[in-house]
C-alpha cells in the first residue's frame, strides 16, 4: 500500500543534528488509524484505501447512516475518514491498524490541511499590494485603486484581485521530509511548516512528485 496516515498538528519545535545544525520541525500526532474500507479495481473501478482516525466512544455522536456504515464494515466509528488512492491493490485488510512505523526517516511526503483563516481582508494584506503614500492629503492609502475600465467595455475584468475572505482553504505542501519518528507516542517530526492551526487535522501521504 502507499504510505498514508491521518494525524493532528501538535506544534513546532527544532531538532539538532549531529553536526550541530538546527532543523525546524512540525510535530504531528499521526495515527493510529484503522482501515475502514479497501477499494479494488474490479469492484469500484479504482484502487484505494480508506482510513479512520479518532475513535468515537460516546453513543449518540454518530448519525444513523454512518453508524450503519461502520457496523457493516465491522469497525468502530471514527471521527475522521479519508480515502487515499493506491496504484494497485492494498496489502491491508479492513480492521487493521496503521501507525507511524509505515514511514522511515528521510521519506518525502505530501501534507494536506486547512490553512489558518484570516477573515475578510483588504488587498494589501491579502495580495501584498503596496497601497498609496502614507502622508497627509493623498487620500489614497490602504485601498486597491482603479478596478474598472473606460467607457468600453466599462466593466471589472474577471479575476481582478479584490478584498475578500482570506485563508481557511485546503492547502497541500509537497516534498516535506520526515526528520524523526517516535513510535512510542505516535509522533511524526516533519521538516518545515504545514498548514493549519495547532490541533488541526492533516492528511499525510507518500510524495507524489518526490525529488531525487
Amino acid at each position: 500500500m502507499a504510505k498514508a496516515i491521518i494525524g493532528k498538528k501538535v506544534g513546532m519545535t527544532q531538532v539538532f543534528k549531529e553536526d550541530g545544525t538546527v532543523v525546524p520541525v512540525t510535530v504531528v500526532q499521526a495515527g493510529p488509524c484503522v482501515v475502514t474500507e479497501v477499494r479494488s479495481k474490479e469492484k469500484d473501478g479504482y484502487c484505494a484505501i480508506q482510513l479512520g482516525f479518532e475513535e468515537i466512544v460516546k453513543d449518540g455522536k454518530v448519525n444513523k447512516p454512518m453508524a450503519g456504515y461502520f457496523k457493516k464494515q465491522g469497525v468502530a466509528p471514527h471521527k475522521y475518514l479519508k480515502e487515499f488512492r493506491t496504484e494497485s491493490g492494498s496489502d491491508k485488510a479492513v480492521g487493521e491498524q496503521v501507525n507511524v512505523t509505515i514511514f522511515e526517516e528521510g521519506d518525502l511526503i505530501d501534507v494536506q490541511g486547512t490553512s489558518i483563516g484570516k477573515g475578510f481582508q483588504g488587498v494589501v494584506k491579502r495580495y501584498g499590494f503596496a497601497g498609496g503614500p502614507k502622508t497627509h492629503g493623498s487620500h489614497f492609502h490602504n485601498v486597491p485603486g482603479s478596478i474598472g475600465m473606460c467607457e468600453f467595455p466599462g466593466e471589472t475584468a474577471k479575476g481582478r484581485k479584490m478584498p475578500g475572505r482570506m485563508g481557511g482553504k485546503t492547502v497541500s505542501v509537497q516534498n516535506l521530509q520526515v526528520v524523526k519518528i517516535i513510535p512510542e507516542t505516535n509522533l511524526l517530526l516533519i521538516k518545515g511548516a504545514i498548514p493549519g492551526y495547532e490541533d488541526g487535522v492533516v492528511y499525510i501521504k507518500q510524495a507524489v512528485k518526490a525529488k531525487k
